[in-house]
């Protein structure tokens, strides 16, 4: 466990920092002068991506011990927890949450924001989902992600220590590389063939990463938000489609992307050697029967939400991929360098 000095204490944790959303919440703080911490299990990747910030005060943990979250969580007011873990071990979730909310109550942390998604839902039963639609989750990934959820609620109406949940749907944007689109903006500005998730003309929304940051930022400086409605949802800039933003993606790079779409079955059987494939199975439901969601209460809640339109995120996103391109060495120096470490 290191720490790097900050002009004041943090009162902010992010745990799982590491990922896109943690980063998005960094910016947001860090624009607005907060001081935050940032918690994960690898220093070396917490130093890369914040250590030039002097706001940021980096510590790692060891998500399996409540005495080491109670340590990452010391002098925390609110800890935003979006730990992530391997897509064919959400057994893990609930096991995880379990040892921050002990390790966090344990540090007297003030509340808990929960960064979830839309798989405690199960099938949707309306056209758009509010926060009180049931949660009657038919996968066990929607199973684990629900008791992640009960377990963080159970504390709250228990009166241990106050708590949220901000669901999101699926994200996308610069550096996003296990967004749907990701791969297909690597073949639009590459020229090569995408691989899509169909059905791909399905209605379905993406949220870009930069918009969720200074929605959070506002929701924990929010009292209400952790009272009596304690779920809160962050929709998309709209509906649209995997082909939609496809054919602006071709729009902005001047020619139609090639791509193949994989379906269920397609699925079934690259599962056979792919352990992430094979476990996307059950949540291709959501390609289908979308989750399409209703944020009129967020923002009711903290005012008027910022949503980056589809073009502009795409026109971003096709930026960044430009840019990591440019940056990346002749595939000589890769092999070198792959053969050097």
């Amino acid at each position: 466990m290191s720490t790097t000095a900050t002009p004041t204490t943090p009162k902010i944790a992010l745990f799982g920092a590491a990922g896109v959303i943690g980063q998005s919440i960094a910016h947001a703080l860090r624009a607005q002068g907060h001081a935050y911490r940032v918690v994960g299990r690898s220093e070396g990747s917490l130093r890369r991506q914040f250590g030039a910030d002097p706001l940021a005060d980096v510590k790692t943990w060891n998500p399996d011990s409540p005495d080491s979250v109670q340590a990452a969580a010391e002098g925390i007011d609110t800890l935003i927890y979006m730990v992530g873990v391997d897509y064919w071990r959400f057994e893990l979730h609930p096991q995880l949450m379990q040892k921050t909310i002990d390790g966090a109550i344990a540090a007297g942390v003030k509340r808990i924001l929960l960064i979830g998604t839309v798989y405690p839902y199960g099938l949707p039963q309306t056209a758009t989902v509010r926060e009180d639609h049931p949660r009657e989750p038919h996968t066990f990934k929607g199973r684990m992600r629900k008791a992640q959820e009960d377990l963080l609620l159970q504390a709250a109406a228990d009166g241990q220590i106050e708590a949220a949940v901000l669901r999101l749907p699926d994200f996308y944007g610069p550096g996003v590389e296990a967004s749907f689109l990701h791969g297909a903006a690597q073949a639009a500005i590459q020229g090569k063939t995408a691989d899509l998730i169909g059905p791909i003309h399905t209605p379905h929304e993406f949220v870009f990463v930069p918009d969720v940051g200074p929605v959070v930022a506002k929701l924990i400086d929010t009292p209400a938000a952790f009272g009596g409605r304690r779920v809160w949802h962050l929709a998309g800039a709209g509906v649209t489609s995997q082909q939609a933003l496809l054919h602006e993606m071709g729009r902005q790079v001047g020619r139609e992307i090639k791509h193949r779409v994989v379906g269920k079955t397609m699925l079934r059987l690259l599962g056979l050697f792919n352990p992430f494939m094979r476990e996307m199975v059950e949540m291709h439901y959501l390609q289908t029967q979308p989750v399409l969601m209703d944020d009129a209460a967020l923002q009711r809640l903290i005012g008027p939400i910022r949503k980056t339109p589809y073009a502009d995120g795409i026109r971003q996103t096709l930026q960044a991929v430009r840019d990591g391109v440019a940056s990346t060495p002749p595939a000589g120096g890769r092999r070198k360098a792959m053969a050097l470490a």
